[in-house]
């Protein structure tokens, strides 16, 4: 008889980072994925996510918002995408910041975790190869975390960030162990057919597959 799990959120948004997140903690908790149709620039990455949750056997909800004042061209195709080499990204705060989205996907997950009964809700954020958003900021989750505690029915609800501290090498690492299908994932910041190689998401990406010896499936 198996014993009954707890349920989490996960946020699933089809990139690398939160398709780990899922794959490594799918056994642990009865994960139900959320994603988030906000107006980007393409709906590959929800595709993705979609095919992704299925594979992991758990259900996935897409909650429709919007910023309608844009501010960042992942939410404005007026603006164009920025792109560095690795030796210039996570110095200062990009772009294509989105501002307040993770606190508003949080809120959503929060809604959700208490609604269901999840006692933890999951997010791929990382603070080590990263592009500098300040929402992904070990300090953020330390602070959101203590708001919960005092604005929620149940005081027991949890943001967890499995992989802030890790290489983007050891994501991908952790991909393979897991079994993660990683020709699946999706993070660039364009919604072509092929990735485009030049922006953050590519470059840091292709940063972790070759420190980790493995050639990205998606190229």
């Amino acid at each position: 008889m198996k014993m009954k799990r707890d349920k989490a959120i996960v946020l699933l948004s089809g990139g690398l980072d939160s398709s780990v997140v899922l794959f490594t903690n799918k056994e642990k908790y009865e994960c139900h994925c959320l994603g988030y149709d906000y107006g980007q620039r393409h709906n590959r990455e929800i595709k993705s996510a979609e095919k992704i949750a299925a594979i992991a056997g758990c259900d996935y909800k897409i909650v429709r918002i919007s910023f309608p004042w844009k501010g960042s061209p992942l939410i404005d195709k007026s603006k164009k995408i920025p792109y560095n080499d690795s030796s210039g990204i996570g110095k200062s705060i990009p772009s294509t910041y989105v501002p307040g989205r993770n606190t508003v996907f949080l809120s959503y997950a929060l809604s959700f975790a208490e609604t269901i009964g999840a006692k933890k809700i999951l997010i791929g954020v990382n603070a080590v190869d990263y592009s500098g958003y300040p929402d992904c900021r070990p300090e953020y989750y330390k602070y959101f975390n203590k708001m919960l505690s005092v604005g929620t029915r149940d005081r027991n609800i949890k943001i967890e960030t499995p992989i802030i501290y890790k290489t983007k090498k050891d994501i991908v690492k952790l991909g393979l162990k897991y079994a993660v299908p990683l020709e699946l994932t999706w993070s660039c910041y364009s919604g072509e057919k092929k990735p485009c190689g030049k922006c953050d998401a590519c470059v840091l990406r292709a940063k972790g597959f070759s420190e980790a010896n493995m050639e990205d499936p998606l190229l």
